[in-house]
Parts: structure tokens; sequence; C-alpha cells
């Protein structure tokens, strides 16, 4: 039996809406359609009623298999979008969220404040923090993680988008060579104690890049504490909900002279700045 493109459409929407708010299913339904068929919503609106070929409607079927179990329409089609530009991303990276801008803005308006001509991104994942500041800067920018399957994804990234970014693999700031001016991560923060309560979607994606000991607090004093014993100028993370106060009570003691805490969108602590 034929089905056209704008059936397709609406019986794809039903599918979702049986594992996601309605909204959001009928969202990333055209979601699908324009990343994945690439059929947006003029293309849908002129031409929907032309039939939908079997390869396309396989293809649909197969992606809605895996979507059903869970796993991140990001990692079924392979990329997600950051501040405008294709991010590829696979199950060795965590899937860019919009909230990590914060943090890259964050750290532009700081690394352009003081002055400063290097950064480093602790972390890097997908390259997204590293590689837009490289495009958007003209700063030195190097990138680290202990996982050589994100560094590929990462160096891929790069290549694509025509940013000059140096990886390197290791712990943290082990690897990043001196002088460090600007540290830059989006580390893991999520409490293992709550892994029971997070979305499934969330089991697909690296425990390494998403759960950190010390009630998500261990990566973060880390990187506060090596930069600080690196006499680096500035550092930016992204931080978890309810963590503001403890971290710039640590950064202090590691002495960081300023240390301030910016919110997201939902009032939620997002972003720490510590400054020298």
């Amino acid at each position: 039996m034929s089905i056209t493109y704008s059936e397709l459409r609406l019986d794809l929407a039903s599918a979702l809406a049986q594992f996601l708010e309605p909204e959001e299913a009928s969202a990333e339904s055209l979601r699908w359609f324009e990343d994945g068929l690439g059929w947006d919503r003029t293309r849908l609106a002129s031409k929907g009623g032309e039939t939908v070929p079997m390869e396309a409607r396989h293809q649909v079927g197969q992606w809605l298999r895996r979507r059903r179990e869970g796993e991140p329409w990001a990692y079924i089609y392979g990329f997600e979008t950051f501040r405008g530009r294709r991010f590829e991303v696979n199950r060795d990276t965590l899937i860019p969220r919009p909230e990590t801008e914060l943090a890259l803005e964050a750290a532009l308006e700081a690394g352009l404040r003081m002055g400063l001509r290097k950064a480093c991104d602790i972390g890097t994942g997908s390259g997204i923090l590293g590689i837009c500041m490289a495009l958007e800067t003209d700063w030195e920018v190097t990138a680290s993680d202990i996982s050589e399957g994100a560094l590929d994804v990462a160096r891929r990234n790069a290549a694509k988008l025509g940013a000059r970014v140096q990886f390197t693999l290791g712990d943290l700031l082990a690897p990043i060579p001196d002088p460090v001016e600007l540290v830059v991560s989006n580390p893991p923060y999520v409490d293992p104690a709550d892994a029971s309560t997070l979305q499934r979607e969330l089991s697909f994606e690296p425990r390494q890049a998403l759960f950190a000991e010390d009630q998500g607090l261990a990566l973060s004093t880390q990187i506060l504490r090596q930069a600080a014993a690196r006499q680096a100028r500035a550092v930016v993370l992204e931080i978890g909900a309810g963590q503001s106060v403890e971290l710039i009570a640590r950064a202090k003691a590691f002495g960081w002279k300023q240390a301030q805490a910016r919110q997201d969108w939902a009032g939620h602590d997002r972003i720490l700045i510590a400054t020298d």
C-alpha cells in the first residue's frame, strides 16, 4: 500500500507520541524529515502528496525501531547542530545541548575581556567548545580528552568545519602545554546516585562523560585545582543545578580571586567562572 510524504509525517508523529510528549513528537518528526530525508517544511507543504519510495519507508522504519528503544535521534542520524554548525556525534561523545552555548559565550566574553590568546577545551568530546572558539576568535586552541574515540570524532569535525585546533590525548590538563591561560570545559557533573532518575536516552551516552564522584563535583574540582596550579588566568565550567555554592567555595580555596555562577534559562546553576 502506497503512502504520501504528508501521511508518513503524520504517522511518524503518532508513533513518536507513544513515548514522547505530543508537541515533542511533532517537532521531532519534522526534524526526521528535514535532517534525515531532506524534506523541509516548504517542500512538505508543496509536494507532500508525492508517494514515498519503499527505500525511504524502510529507512524510517529502521530509525523508528532504534528510537523506540530510547536511542537519541542525534546518534541515529549521526549529527547534532550547535551554534548553527553541524557536528558529527556517536556513542563515544556526548550529544551537544543548547545549555553548553552559555559556557561558550562566557568563555568568549572572559577571554576577550582579559586579552587572552590561548584557550584549552578539557574533555572536548565532539569538539564543540574548542572548535567554536577557534572559528570565532584568533586564539590558539588546544583540546584534550581521555577517549581516543571522542578525539577521532572531534578531529573530523574540526577538519570539516575548517577549525585549527590541536587535539591531544590525556587526562584533564595533564597533556595541555604551558602557558595555560583560559580553561574551558563541560566536564562530567552528574551524581552517580541520580543515575536511575535520568531519561533513558542518557543511557546511550558515555558514562565517563556524564558522571562524576563527590556528588558530581569531582572533575570540576580537579579542573579548578589543576588550572590554579598551572597559573591559568580564567576557568569557565558548565556545572549542574545546585552545585555553584560548593564549587565557588572550592575555587576560592584554590586561590581564585573571583568566582561566580550564572544560571540557565530555567534559573538553574549552569556556568561557573573563576578568574585570577
